[in-house]
């Protein structure tokens, strides 16, 4: 009565593995709610909190988070893995939130997603998003790897072997690019503080020492 039939069942799987004993504390009930709530938030915006979902492009950012979340889920369901699904579909409405997304490419399989979990936020949102049918019969969304694949790693930055900073690098430059794109970061040369490097080592997508 208080936070509604979604709350409880998302609840009594967040508890954790099903073949494990846990104590029944009602008190949990309000962090389950307060993520259906953000999850609610997706889709209305604005002071009046209103309906708004857009057909716009998704930026990969929000494109990677919903599809880690959906191969995470898919394992999860498959190894009635339930609590970890919960788990992973809080950090996907949290980092969706930070992003500021709202296309229809996204949380339009999100509803669908989270439907077994959620079956009656997700009819409401489903029917908002203009559908007749129930979201039961909309067909699950499967995960796509080209969404996942990293494009950037964040190099951590050594002088004299002790990481000072890090620098978010493409994976496709080479050594000699990874080198000069270093050399000339800001941080860089405040570490080096006009001194020039005895000798500069890159190892591709893990790190640079600087050895000065």
């Amino acid at each position: 009565e208080d936070y509604g039939a979604d709350s409880l069942r998302l609840y009594e799987m967040f508890l954790g593995p099903l073949e494990q004993a846990k104590p029944w504390n009602t008190a949990g009930l309000s962090g389950v709610y307060g993520f259906l709530k953000k999850f609610w938030k997706l889709y209305h915006q604005g002071p009046d909190r209103s309906f708004e979902v857009t057909d716009g492009d998704a930026s990969a950012e929000s494109l990677k988070t919903l599809h880690k979340t959906i191969k995470k889920v898919t394992e999860d369901i498959e190894a009635f893995s339930f609590n970890t699904s919960v788990s992973s579909f809080m950090i996907c409405v949290n980092e969706l939130s930070a992003q500021n997304c709202r296309e229809r490419s996204v949380l339009e399989p999100l509803a669908v997603l989270i439907a077994p979990y959620a079956p009656h936020i997700s009819e409401e949102l489903w029917s908002k998003l203009g559908h007749d049918s129930s979201v039961a019969h909309a067909p699950y969304p499967e995960y796509q790897e080209r969404f996942l694949v990293e494009s950037t790693k964040e190099y951590p930055i050594s002088f004299n072997g002790k990481m000072r900073f890090t620098i978010p690098l493409s994976l496709d430059l080479s050594p000699r690019e990874i080198e000069a794109a270093v050399l000339g970061h800001q941080s860089t040369r405040k570490q080096l503080e006009g001194r020039e490097p005895r000798k500069v080592i890159v190892v591709p997508g893990k790190i640079v020492n600087i050895v000065v």
